[in-house]
């Protein structure tokens, strides 16, 4: 008892009333001379080698304030986490962050810790509230999503202003990575400025692909699992995690309810095709074309989510050309080619030709490639343009030499490439695992194929053209809209002739991919053939 008393008068210090200022957090900064009385919900305490930090908030924004009484002993031990306190502070800065050093600190009464929990809520609905604002472009498929923009963006703002984590998982590809970068514009600054310090966002962001076209259970067990130490470890929260240019299939689902199983929620923003709605009941909110009865086809992930960022964060910088970019990149000129010429007129008025964009798509996918799952924040904002003149000079250096590799794995392609008619469609297939080399080819078999897609049509003039690659596990699958083709329709005509193939896959109407046990292969090949025949 008597240590103590002691280590308590450590903390206390004679303090005139005149000298003490009542504050909200966000009133509070470095030209904070005097002494400041602030009361809020302790949200996590960590005991460092030096002081006691406790991370304080009272809905206006979160502030560290620290108090010491000895090297790694604990301050104020009758504080613990979701009390309210009040606390005089004094303000300093601590490694170019904003931080308190406490000079008092105590727990209220049991009403006046009701009372302000009920006045927390309401401050934290009224700064989560979204003001939607006027679409970049008109279109009837943003009109029909505009209040599930407006349900996401709230449910984002909250997870900030609550100190809890964001994940954001994408597509590893250029239009998953402009979906997810986009996103990371926007929450960012918000996080920084919710806590005071640029550096937060390392704690409270992440942003990571998926190499698969889903969100796969492998990628739910890494989030959670990390997810689960920082819990032990730093008092965090479960993240809210957004799946972008993934997350509406079957495939999606394990992975979101065994996320969820552990405190983790979701929100699902896509643009992919589905037979069955099995996500929407699983997440916070879902976002797909689909959904409003439009067609995926005719708007990627990274346009919504360059709409979406603006629902988010009102003064977001630096999308304005991301939808133009992604559009292009996921050819959604080839079914929504309006739409796309007015987002491409946004993206010149910001310095951004129709040619740049298609060489910081190509970067974007190498890069992708390469990097595979890795994060690379920092590396995939200078191909965004942060800043302008580092991404000019490093587009302008790999481009042309990413094209060389697409032109090399063209020819690979084309020089084994066997095409034939099939009723009234042309079928060209790649056999990949024989004509490309393995791991870490570039381009990918998904580009390869597509490349080779092209080609043809361009060379040949063929219109009716369906262009498989195989593997021994898969088929990645082009097709141009004459040829009535359905990657949807194949996976039921499969799964029905064949059903001990174990056949699953996804993807848009005329480009997906299907996957099968390899001992079916020549079976899934030989009915594809007769899919197309009769259609």
């Amino acid at each position: 008892m008597k240590s103590k008393k002691k280590i308590i008068s450590k903390h206390k210090k004679p303090i005139k009333k005149s000298e003490v200022l009542r504050k909200f957090i966000k009133d509070i900064d470095l030209n904070s001379k005097s002494k400041v009385s602030i009361t809020g919900k302790v949200n996590r305490i960590a005991q460092t080698g030096g002081p006691t930090v406790f991370v304080i908030t009272d809905g206006t924004g979160s502030l560290s304030i620290k108090g010491f009484i000895g090297p790694g002993q604990r301050a104020y031990p009758e504080i613990e986490e979701e009390d309210v306190v009040k606390a005089t502070i004094s303000i300093e800065e601590f490694r170019g962050d904003m931080e308190g050093e406490i000079s008092s600190m105590f727990k209220v009464s049991e009403d006046q810790h009701a009372e302000f929990l009920k006045s927390l809520e309401k401050i934290e609905l009224e700064r989560a509230r979204v003001v939607a604002p006027p679409f970049l472009v008109k279109s009837p498929i943003l009109a029909k999503l505009e209040s599930r923009f407006i349900d996401a963006a709230t449910q984002i703002r909250l997870a900030i202003i609550q100190d809890r984590p964001i994940i954001v998982r994408h597509h590893n590809d250029a239009d998953g990575y402009s979906s997810g970068f986009a996103l990371e514009r926007a929450i960012l600054p918000l996080i920084a400025e919710q806590h005071s310090s640029v550096k937060a966002a390392w704690e409270f962001f992440q942003r990571a692909p998926c190499q698969a076209p889903f969100y796969e259970i492998d990628d739910s067990l890494r989030d959670t699992a990390n997810s689960l130490r920082n819990v032990a470890k730093f008092s965090n929260k479960m993240p809210l995690i957004i799946i972008a240019d993934n997350g509406s299939s079957p495939e999606d689902l394990m992975a979101i309810q065994q996320g969820k199983i552990h405190g983790a929620d979701f929100i699902v923003v896509d643009h992919h095709g589905f037979d069955e709605d099995v996500i929407s009941s699983e997440v916070l909110v879902h976002i797909n074309p689909f959904l409003v009865g439009e067609d995926g086809s005719h708007y990627s992930a990274g346009m919504l989510c360059t709409e979406f960022a603006r629902f988010i964060n009102p003064d977001v910088k630096n999308v304005i050309q991301i939808a133009a970019m992604a559009g292009f990149a996921d050819r959604i000129d080839l079914g929504n080619p309006e739409t796309m010429n007015n987002y491409l007129r946004l993206a010149e008025a910001e310095g951004y030709s129709k040619e740049l964009l298609s060489d910081i798509s190509l970067v974007i996918d190498y890069v992708s490639a390469k990097v595979r799952f890795m994060e690379v924040r920092e590396y995939v904002e200078v191909l965004f343009g942060q800043p302008r003149d580092k991404q000019k000079e490093l587009v302008s250096l790999m481009a042309p030499y990413i094209r060389t590799l697409d032109a090399k794995g063209l020819a690979i392609g084309k020089s084994t490439a066997e095409h034939k008619k099939v009723g009234k469609v042309t079928l060209q297939t790649i056999e990949i695992d024989k004509t490309f080399p393995g791991f870490g080819f570039f381009p990918k078999p998904g580009r390869a194929v597509g490349l080779v897609h092209d080609d043809l049509q361009k060379e040949k003039g063929i219109t009716s053209l369906v262009t498989a690659g195989i593997m021994n596990t898969a088929i990645t699958l082009r097709a141009t809209d004459e040829a009535n083709f359905s990657v949807h329709e194949l996976l039921k005509y499969l799964n029905g002739k064949i059903p001990n193939g174990f056949i699953s896959g996804g993807g848009h109407k005329n480009a997906g991919s299907i996957n099968f046990i390899p001992m079916r292969k020549d079976e899934v090949v030989k009915e594809l053939k007769e899919f197309i025949k009769e259609r």
